[in-house]
């Protein structure tokens, strides 16, 4: 379900998408350094977004510098990192042990068990540490569990219940902007859950697996419908967005929210003139 909130690197000068890159580097130092290396297999671009936002919100102090990784043996690359890499790094991790569970349990897939199970100790931690995020995660799981079980389509229940998990990740500390960040949270977490079951319908239809658009499925129109329904919540995560007082990286947040966000749809529907993917890895 994650993975869709990345930059377009088409739309960004050279040096701004560096920016980016060393941006998605120091998030991956800070889950190594605080975890391990198992946590950064659920690094995600979603995490990325958040550093950035939060980044340009608050301000912070950065640190830059140079290190060789697992990934990249053979030179040092520029990475930066702040505080809020740290809060970032702890979200992810959560996430990503909840989509390793969320994937064992809808396919059974060994290897998500694995890795939900090299993340448990962590998860569980990060859970004790932020006790507001943890009630909205276990809420909108279980929300989410609850619907998908039914059987019933309900995209709207299903969305919400994603957004409002994503909400609350989003308020790294309540303050006057809490608020904002929240709609933000909400908004961009019910485009995401839509658009991961536009982008699964057809697997979906062909396994039996529940899927809240299930009922658009063989339309005509199935990709125009689709495209309506996504930019009517992507207006909404727009407005949230412009309502923050945003200078450092605006152009990147709004690089991913106007181009990138739209990458593995234009992708999937094979969109002439779609410009090029751009969560090839980093």
């Amino acid at each position: 379900m994650f993975g869709f909130v990345a930059a377009n690197p088409a739309m960004l000068t050279k040096e701004r998408f560096a920016r980016y890159k060393e941006c998605y580097c120091g998030l991956c130092h800070a889950l190594k350094d605080r975890y391990g290396f198992a946590a950064k297999l659920g690094l995600t671009y979603d995490m990325t977004f958040l550093v950035l936002l939060l980044n340009s919100l608050y301000e912070p102090a950065e640190l830059h510098g140079e290190a060789r990784c697992s990934a990249h043996p053979l030179s040092r690359r520029g990475y930066w990192q702040s505080e809020i890499s740290d809060y970032a790094a702890d979200m992810n991790v959560l996430l990503a042990y909840l989509n390793c569970r969320d994937d064992w349990q809808d396919d059974m897939n060994v290897l998500k068990l694995a890795e939900a199970r090299a993340l448990n100790s962590n998860a569980e931690r990060i859970l004790l540490m932020y006790p507001r995020q943890a009630a909205a995660v276990k809420a909108g799981m279980s929300e989410l569990d609850r619907i998908e079980k039914s059987r019933v389509p309900a995209p709207d229940a299903a969305a919400a219940a994603f957004g409002g998990l994503m909400a609350e990740l989003f308020v790294w500390k309540e303050d006057r902007w809490s608020g904002r960040l929240r709609a933000l949270g909400m908004a961009l977490g019910k485009f995401i859950y839509i658009m991961d079951a536009c982008i699964d319908l057809r697997s979906d239809k062909r396994y039996y697996k529940y899927n809240p658009l299930l009922d658009l499925y063989g339309r005509i129109d199935e990709e125009e419908r689709f495209r309506e329904i996504l930019e009517m919540l992507m207006a909404d995560c727009v407005r949230s967005f412009d309502a923050l007082p945003l200078v450092r990286d605006a152009d990147i947040l709004k690089n991913i929210l106007c181009f990138g966000v739209w990458n593995k749809f234009n992708k999937h529907y094979n969109i002439k003139g779609a410009v090029p993917d751009g969560t090839r890895p980093l």
